[in-house]
């Protein structure tokens, strides 16, 4: 007689984010809307980042000590939340469970705008968080990779009284999770027919500086002076103060501009990508890279460098097609995709690759390792 196996219980999870905005509540909220788990989460606003680092497991402790009598097996934290901290201020109950740290970024090899020094105390704390979690998961080899260098080198400097092994530990014990998106409404931009010029190119990053806009828009205007047809999209999340070069853009291509700024509404945002026919990236600094995917999901043409995270989501089968070494060679593809030249033909199989990023697919692995992590 065939028997079912049977579906182990699910488990109980404390998840505790003092940044709950971007994509840390995206990531967060879509984890535990998916998961076949039970989650209990605490957070706090997105603001004021560094009092975050160093003040959430004071509240965070205090918060959650009415909770310590509803049996959790796992805590899952943010890099946001000073781990070792919040274990020594939170009740026996809490602070003796297993604990994931899930690391969006890290301020030991986050890059520093020019003129910048680092504060060290901010990437120690995020060393410290990871020393005191069970698992430490990553959102991409790189970011991993990136992470426990800067921390190798930070601990070098320190003059005396410096266990040995400690990097090595924290590599031990460190996952590569990639993150998932709900990728379901970016088919409708698949489903297009031939392109017809004038393309849109898509920014869809954050309006920050690691994201480089300075060289998208050295290589936008010189082909918007070279007279090659084009529109452009200019989405993303962008902070009260952008970089000036959006501004000029604004001005230098308004009659380009199909869209520029943010855009709040999820839906909106969707349809915009779904429009636009290339996304590029001139990132000096990815973790990881979600808006490129969810662009590629949606039928969008990816020009990309070849490092950072990228070569972990471009199959090294494709990188020659996507990937560019130097802004001349960005522009030289670009100028080709705009005339219709590109190899249009290598993308649906890049489409396809893609959609192990969608959270349908990702969630199994998320709740096989959770459970892992809480049972030991």
């Amino acid at each position: 007689m065939f028997t079912i196996p049977a579906v182990p219980a699910p488990i109980r999870i404390l998840a505790l984010e003092p940044y709950f905005g971007g994509h840390h509540a995206d990531f967060l909220e879509a984890l535990r809307r998916h998961s076949r788990h039970r989650w209990t989460v605490l957070t706090m606003p997105a603001r004021q980042w560094r009092w975050r680092m160093r003040g959430a497991a004071l509240h965070m402790a205090r918060e959650a000590a009415p909770l310590e009598s509803r049996g959790f097996d796992l805590l899952f934290a943010s890099d946001f939340l000073p781990l070792a901290d919040f274990r020594a201020l939170a009740p026996a109950g809490l602070a003796r469970l297993p604990a994931v740290a899930y690391f969006h970024e890290n301020q030991l090899s986050y890059p520093l705008e020019p003129g910048q020094r680092r504060d060290i105390q901010y990437g120690f704390m995020n060393l410290m968080t990871a020393l005191a979690a069970t698992e430490v998961w990553f959102n991409s080899a790189f970011h991993r990779d990136s992470f426990l260098a800067a921390a190798r080198a930070m601990l070098a400097k320190m003059p005396d009284g410096v266990p040995e092994g400690l990097a090595d530990g924290v590599a031990a014990k460190s996952r590569v999770m990639a993150p998932g998106s709900n990728l379901a409404p970016f088919a409708p931009g698949r489903a297009r027919g031939q392109r017809q010029p004038p393309l849109t190119i898509l920014w869809n990053h954050r309006w920050e500086f690691e994201k480089n806009p300075e060289t998208f828009f050295d290589v936008i205007f010189f082909l918007a002076e070279e007279g090659v047809p084009f529109n452009l999209a200019l989405v993303g999340e962008a902070t009260r103060k952008w970089p000036p070069v959006f501004e000029r853009a604004r001005k230098r291509l308004a009659d380009r501009l199909v869209r520029f700024g943010y855009i709040p509404a999820r839906e909106d945002y969707e349809a915009e990508v779904c429009r636009s026919d290339i996304v590029v990236s001139t990132a000096i600094h990815e973790f990881f890279g979600l808006p490129v995917v969810e662009a590629i999901a949606a039928g969008c043409f990816p020009l990309v460098p070849a490092r950072l995270s990228y070569p972990e989501i471009i199959p090294a089968d494709l990188q020659e097609t996507f990937f560019y070494q130097d802004p001349r060679e960005l522009r030289v593809k670009l100028v080709r995709l705009l005339a219709g030249k590109g190899p249009w033909d290598k993308l649906a199989k890049l489409a396809d690759h893609v959609q192990r990023y969608d959270w349908a697919n990702r969630i199994h692995e998320f709740d096989a390792a959770l459970e892992r992590v809480a049972k030991g």
